[in-house]
């Protein structure tokens, strides 16, 4: 066939959420879900995590399954094929780690084969669970789903300092408990954390998130859908975020107090992140130029207007 003009085709998402435990990886994973949805789609999501899955039905809609042990890559195959005749768009798996190092997993296989040989051989041992794991992510690679995959993270503990100077020991994720590279597989990677459940793009195929942090939300999802569907590169994207950014800034130039400017930012602030990251950027630094300018004005007031006073007085 030869080479061709290579041309970005919609696509389905392969996004891997990584963290340690509480840093929000289920309840981004559904905010994100419900923004990358449209009418008449679903969220399934497949709960490895004995039942804490559905602690989140108030948040939005989806259908639950539970998976308990063993963990074998081939249950996790059926159930995504599963998902798959259901007809849901969206497939959580929540989480990925366990077809690794839960048990019945990849390890735990590896060690039972190498027990049951005779030269207990750990590498030759290998030999049979590689192709196991190999075929649950060629499964979720081929799936016509978008599939999230909740990751999770060794945990450690880190002294910082806050704002005052102060010591304190925050809880910080490492690599995810999978296998070596696995990010690799996914489009998007967003490694979460405790604190304030911030994520980073460690890995964004889709630029739209260009490693800065931020905090998933349904939005996200929107995000992602957009860029998924448009099969057009960013061009559209971007066109359709400068506008919105030009927009932005005519309304905020027209506001005369510093007070009104803080209420509108508070107020715009989820949709603004809809911008792409390089116009959420440039939006923030004339937001903050201008709040500096009605602080200016305002104090220039206030001394006039005290001036004024003594000199009735004198």
């Amino acid at each position: 066939m030869g080479f061709q003009r290579a041309e970005r085709k919609q696509a389905r998402l392969r996004l891997a959420l990584c963290g340690p435990a509480g840093s929000g990886k289920t309840y981004s994973a559904l905010l994100i879900a419900s923004g990358l949805i449209q009418e008449g789609e679903k969220i399934a999501l497949l709960d490895t995590e004995a039942g804490s899955g559905e602690l989140y039905a108030d948040l939005t809609e989806y259908d639950y399954d539970r998976l308990d042990p063993p963990f074998e890559p081939q249950r996790y195959i059926e159930r995504i094929q599963e998902a798959e005749k259901a007809g849901y768009s969206v497939l959580i798996l929540d989480s990925l780690s366990h077809a690794w190092s839960g048990t019945g997993g990849v390890l735990d296989l590896k060690d039972r084969i190498a027990k049951a040989s005779r030269s207990g051989n750990d590498w030759a041992a290998w030999r049979d669970v590689t192709p196991q794991h190999n075929a649950l992510v060629d499964a979720i690679l081929r799936s016509d789903l978008h599939i999230i995959a909740c990751l999770r993270t060794k945990t450690a503990w880190e002294v910082t300092e806050d704002e005052r100077g102060r010591k304190k020991p925050i809880k910080i994720g490492l690599k995810p408990e999978q296998r070596e590279g696995v990010e690799y597989e996914f489009s998007v990677v967003m490694d979460m954390s405790v604190d304030g459940h911030m994520a980073c793009a460690s890995k964004d195929r889709t630029r739209l998130f260009d490693g800065r942090p931020m905090i998933p939300s349904v939005e996200t999802g929107r995000q992602l859908r957009r860029w998924l569907d448009s099969g057009i590169g960013l061009s559209a994207l971007e066109e359709e975020s400068e506008l919105a950014m030009v927009a932005y800034l005519e309304q905020f130039q027209d506001i005369v107090r510093s007070s009104d400017l803080e209420v509108w930012g508070r107020q715009n602030a989820e949709k603004m992140q809809a911008l792409v990251p390089r116009h959420l950027e440039q939006l923030r630094a004339a937001f903050r130029g201008r709040m500096v300018e009605l602080r200016r004005i305002e104090g220039q007031r206030a001394h006039g207007e005290g001036e004024g006073r003594l000199a009735a007085v004198g």
